[in-house]
């Protein structure tokens, strides 16, 4: 298993700050980037290659908080996170929320294909209008939801750092973060994409 922490030169723990490790990618990857390396030979070019692809998706891997998680919870047990689909009761309410508004703005959508009159055309972009700030709303919550998640997310990584708590009493936490991480992340997708297509 590649520890994409090592590959960028990064300590292993929870919390990484997005612009210092992408300054690292940069640094460590321009001297490999395709466009630097096309005068040498085709080996070298292959290895170059080689190269940057390990380091760019070591920066994928780890600028994300979700998919960083995954990572470390995979390198410190030694398997990959269950993937566990029971969304805890606290957020039910929100879940079913957000399912009902996709439904709904799927439904708005497809009267939105199939209308031609000029005059259902517009009363359809008032509602889409409408119901795009319902989505934005929802969003907001969800963004919110996931700010409080990364502000746990440095206090867990300041114990993980101190040494005061054990990495073992930690691990089970942070599994239940990236879960909500995960769940957080395909809420938001889900809602940009209804409030892009809304907006044709």
């Amino acid at each position: 298993m590649v520890d994409y922490f090592a590959l960028l030169d990064e300590p292993r723990r929870p919390w990484l700050h997005a612009e210092p490790l992408k300054e690292k990618f940069l640094t460590l990857s321009a001297s490999v980037h395709p466009d630097r390396v096309h005068n040498l030979s085709e080996a070298e070019r292959a290895a170059a290659q080689e190269r940057y692809t390990e380091l760019n998706a070591a920066y994928q891997r780890l600028r994300e908080p979700k998919e960083r998680l995954h990572h470390l919870l995979e390198l410190e047990r030694g398997a990959m996170p269950k993937d566990i689909q029971r969304i805890p009761s606290e957020l039910m309410d929100l879940s079913l929320e957000i399912g009902q508004a996709c439904r709904e703005a799927d439904g708005l959508l497809t009267e939105k294909t199939k209308a031609s009159s000029p005059m259902i055309l517009v009363k359809l972009f008032q509602r889409s209008q409408d119901f795009t700030e319902k989505l934005q709303a929802l969003r907001r919550r969800v963004v919110t939801l996931n700010e409080r998640l990364n502000e746990e997310l440095k206090q867990i990584d300041a114990a993980w750092q101190s040494g005061h708590e054990s990495r073992a009493t930690l691990l089970p936490r942070l599994e239940e973060l990236y879960r909500l991480f995960s769940y957080f992340t395909r809420w938001d997708a889900q809602i940009q994409e209804r409030v892009v297509r809304l907006s044709f």
